[in-house]
């Protein structure tokens, strides 16, 4: 095993952690401000690619359009989906909302299916981002350093939103006590409709950064979806910190175990996920999704 192989399966890993940071994300922001679990977020990452596919196939052949296009449709379409649908069950059980979030991910999946096909669907990698960059030590693909590079960005401006904002710091405020929130005259309702639409426009984004490299078919948010699960247990469940360091522990997991184990490389982050949690339940920073 040489020594440019690992590095390029730890760059891998990178890449394959970049993806998981920007969907574990979202998930961990709907997570903290509602305290339920989405299972309609790997679905929506899913669709996330479908529209930019549909958008370069049907309406402007630009990959950087979708790439901005991409997650304010899908933000929107985040927006509606609480509006009509998750804000009628609030009030009920926790286990409602995830059946309903359930629900909403196997008619997407269904939907898309009939639309476009169980085979999937091509996605080429933009020209512009076409080639390899010489690192001095190895040639790696000049997309993949973009997609590293963009995660970076958001993650640090997801976390400047939240914590040096006004509008950030009222929706941590409304995460530790939505009724307190409310009893000051703030608009709870608009609140939570901003947080899931900014947790799937996320997710949107990551659908069409994953689309170049990934195979774009209707189950690729759900092979997505459970390793996402994972990061968000490891991480802590709520937190912005532990969602971006859990997903690239969980990315460089899965590629170390490519090299090691091809066979365990999956089971690997289940065991790691056991063992951690022996030792701290509540996850790496799991102060932040749990309130006393």
């Amino acid at each position: 095993m040489s020594f440019q192989f690992v590095i390029m399966q730890l760059f891998n890993g990178l890449i394959l952690g970049s993806l998981y940071v920007l969907l574990a994300l979202g998930l961990s922001i709907i997570f903290g401000t509602l305290g339920i679990i989405n299972f309609a977020h790997g679905a929506f990452f899913m669709l996330g690619a479908y529209t930019a596919y549909t958008i370069m196939t049907f309406l402007v052949p630009n990959f950087w359009v979708a790439l901005i296009c991409v997650p304010a449709i899908m933000a929107l379409f985040g927006a509606a989906c609480e509006v009509l649908l998750f804000r009628r069950l609030y009030a009920m059980p926790p286990l409602y909302i995830m059946l309903l979030t359930f629900g909403l991910m196997l008619v997407i999946q269904d939907v898309v299916r009939m639309v476009f096909g169980s085979m999937g669907v091509p996605f080429p990698t933009p020209e512009s981002l076409s080639g390899a960059v010489n690192l001095g030590f190895m040639y790696y693909p000049k997309y993949r350093l973009f997609l590293i590079a963009i995660t970076a960005a958001c993650s640090i401006a997801v976390w400047l939103f939240l914590t040096k904002t006004r509008l950030g710091a009222v929706i941590r405020a409304g995460t530790d006590n939505s009724q307190m929130v409310d009893a000051l005259g703030i608009d709870i309702n608009r609140i939570i409709t901003l947080v899931v639409a900014l947790g799937t426009g996320l997710a949107g984004l990551a659908g069409v950064l994953a689309a170049p490299i990934q195979n774009v078919r209707h189950l690729m948010g759900m092979d997505f979806l459970v390793d996402c699960f994972v990061v968000v247990v490891i991480g802590g469940m709520g937190s912005i910190a532990g969602s971006i360091v859990g997903g690239l522990i969980v990315g460089e997991i899965i590629s170390v175990g490519v090299m090691v184990w091809p066979p365990m490389a999956n089971t690997l982050i289940y065991l790691f996920m056991a063992a951690f949690l022996l030792a701290r339940p509540r996850g790496l920073f799991g102060r932040e999704a749990f309130h006393d």
